[in-house]
């Protein structure tokens, strides 16, 4: 069963009702799958046309505060190093933020966050989080829920974007979740941005210079118009080829699959 995190103002459909009670977050909810009978998921017609490229993209809809997202980045890093036309692959982040009004830093910690939101006690919370930090250990992640930073992801994505622009969209994906689950980095804290920016290689003072202005935000705020275009609604979610989805933090066995697919329909054109 994959995972998919959805914004807080969307209603979840689940198909199974016990699934339904499972992780309820403020930042992220409840996932759902898709049966292998349902690899590919076909999406509209975009607006902006791309030139042709022998190349085969995918793009990805994700939030660095999104756990079920690190783990879709393992699954799927998984399923692209077995595919055996992988150096024929472009993989695109795109953003997405889970609660575009969030705070740059919430008074709640993870525990008091849910509790104040759904209820319960602390204890409540901490087992459901749990399930969460045992999924990602199935794909070696580490998660420190205890010392996560709930806040705004915006600037966060704004550095990712900046990073795009010198081929290290990846790597800034990767440390910013690392930062976020692991480290228990505030990533609405503009030092810890300069920082981690700088650690992946880009210029303290470009990102310093970012921070002060309001660059990359119509870029931020373009990928989230184009999720809303193509009905995305919670992340991670993956596009292949422009033209197939696939929800959810899925098995990298699941990913496989749909790569495959995708790229026998693609070489049968």
């Amino acid at each position: 069963m994959g995972h998919l995190v959805k914004r807080r103002t969307t209603f979840v459909h689940m198909h199974v009702d016990a699934i339904r009670k499972v992780f309820l977050f403020a930042a992220f909810t409840v996932c759902t799958g898709w049966s292998h009978a349902q690899l590919l998921r076909s999406m509209p017609p975009r607006t902006t046309p791309t030139a042709p490229s022998t190349h085969m993209t995918i793009e990805i809809w994700s939030d660095v505060v999104c756990p079920f997202c690190y783990i879709g980045k393992r699954e799927f890093e998984t399923a692209l190093a077995g595919f055996a036309h992988k150096n024929e692959v472009t993989v695109i982040w795109k953003s997405f933020e889970l609660d575009p009004s969030a705070p740059k830093r919430s008074t709640f910690d993870m525990y008091g966050m849910l509790v104040s939101k759904y209820g319960g006690t602390r204890d409540d919370a901490q087992a459901r989080v749990d399930g969460v930090v045992q999924r990602a250990k199935t794909v070696g992640l580490d998660y420190r829920m205890d010392i996560a930073v709930i806040g705004s992801s915006f600037d966060a994505h704004r550095l990712i974007q900046l990073a795009k622009t010198k081929g290290l969209g990846d790597a800034a994906e990767e440390r910013l979740f690392n930062a976020y689950f692991t480290e228990g980095a505030h990533l609405a804290d503009g030092p810890t941005l300069v920082r981690l920016g700088s650690e992946i290689g880009v210029d303290a003072e470009e990102v310093e210079r970012m921070l002060a202005s309001t660059d990359f935000t119509d870029a931020v705020r373009a990928d989230e118009a184009e999720a809303q275009q193509l009905g995305i609604s919670g992340v991670p979610f993956f596009v292949l080829d422009r033209k197939y989805g696939v929800s959810g933090a899925q098995s990298s066995d699941h990913f496989l699959n749909a790569l495959e697919q995708a790229w026998k329909e693609r070489s049968a054109k």
